[in-house]
């Protein structure tokens, strides 16, 4: 960078008479010619790339269709009439963008060695035309799911030949330009899954255009940052944003200062060591003329408070509404920061400028951080709110409650794109048609696109969608842990949920860089028209189980009978604050209700069943328990009685010889009435012996 700015400087203080325009070669295949465009002349990125840089700059496109970077490839650019033309440009600066055919299985299994020692030598062929070139490399543009040899080798080659790129640019003292993260999350602006639009044209020539001019809009702040933030304490904090490359950024959080010098691709950051909790602070932030300050910083614990309508249902709409809001004024340590959708996936036709909204990943509005009061909780989860108090009352420290819960959503729509393109591709593709997705979630994003013009119009409910309009924005945002009550929309395909869930779990674990991220989870509750959700209930428990780090909260004794948004969300909340309490602070409390363990048959028509969490079990109300039943080899359930005998229940069934399979609150709106000491109900599950 440092010598490019050199060169700049010789070049622009040069007599205008004197001064020749900085030659640009953009060198590269079909992307960089601009195939498929509509206007390729006017709308290919190297064309929109001259515009950016105006007259000081002479900008010329040496990209070719089908080229390869491997010299045995199938068709090497260095044997095509472009390269000759570029050297004999004797470029000043150089961009360079091939690997893309190189995923052709006629080269990378066989060449795939060549592929460093080859794009050395194509660097060195720049070097030898001009000795003064300043050379950048690219990491590849996105090859999407969609196209057809995705499945047979191309998502793996394209990942291993981005691998090889880094290490070309990084012992070969070349720049490197990211052209793949700027457009990964946009696949509908490749028409073909291959070759940007006009759009996407764009956002190349820009991503070009910021590398080599070092300009990147000056000081860039998360979202996420501003007065009323909450930091996680007992961690490093890190700080983090983007900057003019070469600009020195200043940080200093109350007193402690660090500085960090915007690194080529604009990015910085700053470490300060991790703290208690503790504040108010003031944060500031300044790199050249440019200062931003932050007030009322706090460093406490911070969650992150997501899934579909059930933990977005505001406050308002709550049974405890009153109170609610009356102790919201009074919650002086809880902080907040609302992420809502900018109109909901009701039944209704959506506008263009809606449309156009939703295909920028602007569904989901950004937050701001506000200190609790009335006027902002009735506009907040209740969900995250009750969270989020129970929080701060126990742990006496701030707490931050990030929300971004959207109605309707699936498992699918939160969960990273590469996840997916790595372990389940299968439901990216044609996914308002696949059955991997319910079908009332297919046809309302018929319904409110009805409008779109476009194929490729997006949506909330579009697999990936809402990881990257609601969770992308936190990044570099250090949490605590995650609170998840979702499930509604993937009920009716139990088996599919089954294999979305942990792929959740390892988004977001990646995205965060906690490996050991906590998550709650919400287990269905009841309802009398969901025939499904006895099975998913307890497909829930399982996963809970059987996954690192998970634990389930029960609310199916809090459900409605006719209505999918039971309004008991205070008590959710102090349940989910109960068990992270317990199993994340280590409080001595009881975190859930009766768990299930095992059962074993005994004499004729009895069985054993045994609980964690076992301590004081009874029925809820005072009567005598019910909700179990039992099986035999014929499989058909009967009522058990049932007794409570320690921690363990004891049943007994006349109808039933043989137990061979015990059930709990196996209906979609139960009267199961199982708790323990603490009152916390029992899960609904189910288990066979073979």
């Amino acid at each position: 960078m440092k010598k490019l700015l050199l060169l700049l400087v010789f070049l622009l203080s040069l007599p205008a008479a004197a001064r020749k325009p900085i030659k640009v070669a953009c060198v590269g295949n079909s992307v960089t010619f601009g195939y498929k465009l509509p206007d390729r002349e006017h709308q290919a990125y190297p064309v929109q790339l001259q515009h950016m840089l105006g007259n000081g700059y002479d900008v010329k496109n040496f990209g070719h269709s089908g080229a390869t970077l491997l010299y045995k490839g199938h068709n090497p650019y260095v044997k095509l009439p472009e390269f000759r033309a570029a050297m004999d440009f004797k470029p000043d600066l150089v961009v360079i963008h091939l690997g893309l055919n190189d995923t052709d299985p006629r080269d990378w299994p066989h060449y795939s060695d060549e592929f460093i020692p080859n794009y050395r030598a194509l660097i060195d062929s720049f070097r030898v035309a001009n000795p003064q070139a300043k050379i950048w490399i690219c990491l590849m543009s996105p090859i999407f799911h969609d196209h057809h040899r995705f499945d047979s080798g191309t998502r793996l080659w394209h990942s291993l030949i981005q691998q090889r790129i880094k290490q070309v640019a990084q012992t070969y003292g070349v720049g490197l330009i990211d052209l793949y993260s700027p457009l990964h999350p946009y696949p509908n602006l490749f028409p073909d899954a291959l070759h940007p639009d006009p759009e996407g044209a764009k956002i190349l020539a820009h991503t070009v255009y910021q590398n080599i001019t070092g300009d990147f809009g000056g000081l860039t702040l998360p979202s996420t940052y501003g007065s009323g933030m909450v930091l996680q304490r007992e961690e490093p904090i890190t700080l983090q944003g983007t900057a003019n490359a070469g600009e020195r950024v200043k940080v200093n959080f109350h007193g402690q200062k660090a500085e960090a010098i915007a690194e080529a691709n604009g990015q910085w950051q700053v470490t300060f060591p991790a703290e208690k909790a503790g504040g108010p602070y003031e944060l500031s932030f300044k790199a050249g003329s440019q200062l931003r300050v932050f007030n009322d910083v706090w460093v406490g614990e911070v969650w992150l408070c997501s899934g579909q309508s059930n933990m977005e249902l505001i406050i308002p709409r709550t049974r405890t509404a009153r109170e609610d809001l009356a102790a919201a004024d009074t919650c002086s340590r809880l902080h907040l920061y609302n992420m809502p959708s900018i109109i909901p996936t009701y039944a209704q036709v959506w506008d263009s400028t809606r449309l156009d909204s939703v295909n920028h990943l602007l569904y989901v509005q950004s937050g701001q951080w506000k200190r609790s009061s009335r006027e902002v909780a009735k506009r907040f989860s209740s969900i995250a709110f009750n969270f989020g108090r129970m929080l701060a009352d126990s742990l006496g420290c701030h707490i931050g409650i990030i929300s971004n819960a959207v109605g309707g959503s699936g498992c699918e729509n939160w969960i990273d794109r590469s996840t997916l393109e790595e372990h389940f591709p299968a439901i990216l593709r044609n996914w308002r048609h696949n059955d991997f997705i319910m079908g009332w979630m297919r046809d309302r994003a018929n319904l409110n696109t009805k409008k779109a013009t476009s194929r490729l119009q997006r949506h909330p409910y579009e697999p990936a969608y809402l990881f990257e309009s609601a969770i992308l924005p936190l990044k570099g945002y250090n949490i605590k842990g995650a609170v998840w009550y979702q499930g509604e929309s993937n009920a009716e395909n139990m088996e599919v949920h089954e294999r979305l869930f942990p792929l959740l779990e390892q988004s977001w674990r990646n995205f965060f860089n906690q490996p050991q991220l906590p998550f709650y989870v919400v287990q269905l509750s009841s309802i009398a028209t969901r025939p499904s959700w006895p099975a998913f209930r307890d497909s829930q428990r399982r996963l809970a189980e059987a996954l690192p780090n998970t634990w389930i909260s029960v609310c199916s004794d809090l459900g409605d009978s006719l209505d999918v948004h039971p309004t008991h969300k205070r008590e959710v909340a102090d349940r989910l604050a109960l068990s992270a309490l317990n199993h994340t602070y280590h409080h001595a409390c009881t975190p859930s209700g009766p768990l299930y363990k095992s059962f074993t048959a005994t004499e004729a028509h009895q069985a054993i069943v045994t609980f964690d969490y076992a301590d004081g079990m009874h029925a809820a109300n005072g009567a005598k328990i019910i909700g179990f039943e039992v099986a035999g080899a014929d499989g058909i359930y009967h009522v058990a009685e049932a007794s409570v005998s320690g921690s363990t229940i004891h049943l007994n069934c006349k109808e039933v010889d043989h137990i061979l399979a015990v059930r709990y609150a196996w209906q979609p709106f139960t009267h199961a009435n199982l708790v323990n000491a603490a009152n916390l109900p029992a899960s609904t599950f189910r288990d066979v012996h073979e």
